[in-house]
């Protein structure tokens, strides 16, 4: 699947950020792209960028509308509608990584037959996974593990990715989410995968490579989520990680969308290892990278560094701070070139 720079980012009318966060981390990762943002009435996000009609948005070069905001079950609001005929009229193309293929909504599908536009669903893959076998394969790799769902899994990923290539270590971020996809280019949304293939699909975005490579997988949701618990778990074992780095926001409470109250990370730790051994019985924990925003500066050092004292292991905030100490603990690991 190609999808053509640069975009449109479509907002729609979502209530909070959170729910923008594809449109929101395709302009944080790949701003270059990212020509001007389209909102409806209402939308409480913004990604900081222009605010563009789709008229304006073609004159000024657009090629592809990107669906870059959800809601829960990624399912396409009827009234978003109007909004992507008028886009494919003009002969934009449409991405987007909703739960529903956009080709089966007929007004979609004559739209995008009358302005000759391209339909592009980065949530449905035309490979055919197979099974996970857990087999040992060449290459290294790390994923991004949480304590709830949207705490920073795939931000901690490419930041790790950026670092590690800055230092002239090979290495690949893999996506594993529809804007991972965008923002890279490849990988397939797990979350789209039959159960018994999630593994297997890990397997594929993560192949055998070079002794020396390694791989920035993007981790899905938390093994204490009750709601996404079975994603994470397979793209654990598929992973065969040979690290992982939990990804924390101190200030909730509760699970997003659910009340079940948040894991402590040392849960996190333990269970992580316990269930990653299964296909890497060498794993272990490589950092913490902690979501500060809501923090003062003082206050997210202070949290930071009692962090690394108790779990013995880097600390940091990936946007604020970097992730040098994070690497640090992955280039030290056994067996690392």
């Amino acid at each position: 699947m190609v999808i053509e720079p640069p975009y449109l980012i479509f907002l729609g009318d979502v209530p909070d950020a959170l729910a923008a966060k594809t449109g929101l981390g395709i302009v944080d990762w790949r701003p270059e792209w990212c020509i001007g943002q389209l909102r409806l009435e209402g939308c409480k996000a913004d990604a900081g960028i222009p605010d563009l009609s789709v008229e304006e948005a073609k004159a000024r070069g657009v090629q592809t509308m990107v669906v870059g905001s959800v809601n829960a079950g990624g399912r396409l609001p009827e009234h978003w509608i109007a909004s992507i005929v008028n886009a494919l009229e003009a002969g934009l193309n449409v991405a987007t990584g909703l739960h529903v293929r956009l080709a089966s909504i007929p007004e979609i599908a004559e739209a995008a037959a009358r302005g000759g536009a391209g339909l592009h669903d980065v949530r449905f893959s035309d490979v055919k996974f197979a099974t996970g076998k857990g087999t040992k394969r060449s290459g290294r790799r790390v994923l991004t593990v949480g304590t709830d769902c949207s705490v920073g899994k795939k931000y901690t990923a490419l930041a790790l990715e950026k670092e590690m290539r800055a230092r002239g270590m090979d290495a690949d971020f893999r996506a594993t989410g529809q804007t991972g996809v965008f923002i890279s280019g490849r990988g397939a949304a797990i979350d789209a995968v039959a159960a018994d293939f999630i593994s297997g699909a890990v397997e594929w975005i993560s192949p055998e490579a070079d002794p020396g490579h390694w791989d920035l997988i993007e981790g899905q949701g938390s093994l204490f989520h009750p709601s996404f618990a079975g994603v994470s778990l397979g793209l654990l074992h598929g992973a065969q990680a040979d690290a992982f780095v939990v990804c924390h926001e101190p200030t909730r409470t509760t699970m997003r969308g659910v009340g079940h109250p948040l894991p402590t990370i040392q849960q996190v730790i333990d269970l992580t290892i316990t269930c990653g051994q299964l296909t890497n019985p060498a794993i272990a924990c490589a950092g913490i990278a902690v979501n500060t925003q809501k923090l003062s500066e003082d206050d997210a050092r202070t949290l930071l560094d009692a962090f690394a004292r108790d779990y013995g292991v880097p600390a940091s905030d990936p946007i604020r701070f970097g992730v040098s100490s994070i690497v640090d603990r992955i280039a030290a690991m056994p067996g690392t070139e």
